[in-house]
């Protein structure tokens, strides 16, 4: 068997061990549910989370679907919300921009402590956990959607009514 496979192979076991995980004790206070698409592809999970209470993401459930590399868990996986949120941590397409997801190691802009980073110690929980606290409490200071940050910044009250009506609509209410 090559590297690539025998990396491959060590990711599917560490997967697994992490769904079985989720199902066998839940999230804490049944905030999100996870697992994979299908069983034919360990290697994309779809995430439904639950908006923090007292936010204006309260009341919504959001679709995110994660996509994890061939060496998982030595590179953090990807976090992409279907429909996007509006939010200062999230780009326009959905792509969740946050310090537990971005590559092992020093940051080149050194914004960031390479504790803050991704490491193989993180999973899935402790992820879509911080993903549950950065949706209550955005990280301003490095902004994936400009405009949102702005907003956010300048006119809190115009940000969360925005963010309840964009809830509103994927209900269809």
């Amino acid at each position: 068997m090559n590297s690539r496979g025998s990396t491959s192979a060590t990711a599917l076991r560490r997967l697994m061990t992490e769904y079985k995980q989720l199902t066998s004790g839940g999230s804490p206070d049944g905030m999100f549910t996870a697992g994979p698409i299908s069983e034919q592809d360990f290697f994309t999970w779809e995430a439904l989370i639950s908006g923090p209470k007292d936010t204006p993401f309260e009341g919504g459930v959001f679709a995110a679907r994660l996509t994890f590399p061939t060496d998982y868990p030595l590179s953090p996986f990807k976090m992409k919300f279907d429909p996007p949120l509006l939010h200062p941590n999230i780009y326009p397409d959905g792509n969740v921009c946050i310090s537990i997801l971005h590559t092992p190691g020093d940051d080149p802009t050194m914004y960031e402590q390479a504790s803050e980073r991704w490491s193989p110690v993180q999973s899935v929980e402790k992820v879509i956990l911080s993903v549950i606290s950065m949706l209550a409490e955005p990280n301003l200071e490095s902004g994936a959607n400009i405009d949102c940050c702005k907003l956010y910044r300048d006119n809190r009250k115009e940000y969360e009514r925005q963010v309840r009506e964009s809830i509103r609509e994927q209900l269809g209410l």
